[in-house]
């Protein structure tokens, strides 16, 4: 063993079970359990969806905390991360799943109104980079909520504005013809917007936002029709080019929205955290790094946190190792994905329940292990 062995703890969360943050600190806890005087760095991690936030806030972002309306326009809080003139929103944060009124589904009437407050608000106080995080939604608007709180003005066929009731997401896009740009957020125009996504779905198709996602929401065949109509005329109305895009479909639509009228780039979310943080300058000359997610299986290949993890540390030349709660991977494909090993739950504790229930007790024995076996 060394005698200060440096090491950095990026891990994603464990869906279901534990945030980033926890993740790191079990892992933590673990480590100095068998190497005291080991120097440990917590750089929690996300890809665009929940934790986004968090993993800024624990790298020593500020936190920003808004009043703004949930999925449902029930009154909410939500937070952003900010340094500089650079914020990051997170989509789950102000409008997903989790902050639907008693975890019910509205695949209709769920909508990203309240994301656009939290960026109105980012503007406000002088913002000019918005990253915005994409995952975890409750809606299939294609951005429109979020667009209209930032001034953007639906038109019927009469000019006349759309927006009041009914205000779900079939109605509005089925009805508008044309939009009004003139009262978008003036700051809007000296902004770069980034899109923070894991996925490069459409707007429209057997692989749009629609045919993938609205079944998660709640949305039966009937409202799945309706919704990909709806969505097809919102196309027409701001440039069918856009919803070729990979990642418009991301959220719902949200990408498709944000392309369209803020120029937004696409980006994985992985790539634009690790950027923002510094990554590779922060591992530089570190013993291990440890990543890892709840389960690492071959989607994870396709932008997820651990693999962009790995990949960032092996360009700076740091051995990387995963900690997961399960893995679906052979041993050859997680040594081609960049893995010096990887240490699994599942391995401890086969039960899933069980595993789940005492992941971080879990993470610790994986932290001692890890720290017993790489230096």
């Amino acid at each position: 063993m060394t005698d200060r062995p440096r090491v950095v703890l990026a891990p994603d969360k464990f869906k279901g079970s534990l945030t980033a943050p926890e993740v790191a600190a079990a892992l933590a806890i673990g480590i100095h359990r068998r190497a005291p005087g080991a120097d440990v760095q917590c750089v929690p991690v996300a890809d665009g969806g929940d934790g986004m936030v968090d993993a800024f806030v624990a790298a020593g972002w500020q936190r920003v905390e808004v009043a703004a309306p949930g999925p449902t326009g029930a009154p909410e809080r939500a937070v952003y991360a900010v340094r500089g003139d650079t914020a990051v929103v997170e989509l789950a944060a102000a409008v997903g799943v989790a902050k639907l009124p008693g975890g019910r589904l509205d695949p209709i009437g769920a909508n990203t109104f309240g994301l656009g407050v939290v960026v109105a608000h980012a503007l406000d106080n002088g913002a000019r980079e918005v990253v915005l995080g994409l995952g975890g939604s409750a809606s299939t608007d294609g951005g429109a909520g979020l667009l209209r709180a930032l001034g953007l003005r639906l038109l019927d066929r009469d000019g006349r504005e759309l927006g009041g009731e009914p205000s779900d997401a079939v109605a509005l896009l089925s009805s508008v013809v044309a939009v009004d740009r003139a009262g978008l957020h003036p700051a809007i125009a000296q902004t770069r917007f980034t899109l923070a996504c894991d996925v490069d779905n459409p707007l429209l198709g057997p692989a749009g936002a629609v045919a993938v996602y609205a079944p998660q929401k709640g949305a039966d065949h009937a409202q799945m029709r309706e919704l990909e109509a709806a969505l097809t005329n919102w196309a027409a109305v701001l440039g069918t080019g856009y919803a070729e895009i990979g990642g418009s479909g991301a959220a719902g639509g949200t990408g498709f929205g944000v392309l369209a009228v803020l120029g937004a780039q696409v980006r994985s979310g992985i790539d634009v955290l690790l950027d923002l943080l510094k990554f590779p300058a922060l591992v530089g000359g570190a013993t291990l790094v440890v990543t890892g997610e709840g389960s690492l299986d071959h989607q994870s290949m396709h932008g997820k946190a651990p693999v962009g993890v790995a990949a960032a540390a092996k360009a700076a030349g740091v051995p990387v190792v995963a900690a997961v709660g399960r893995t679906l991977l052979s041993p050859g494909e997680i040594r081609a994905a960049g893995f010096a090993g990887c240490y699994a739950l599942s391995d401890l504790e086969p039960n899933p329940r069980l595993s789940i229930r005492n992941a971080a007790a879990l993470l610790e024995r994986v932290g001692e292990r890890i720290a017993s076996e790489r230096w």
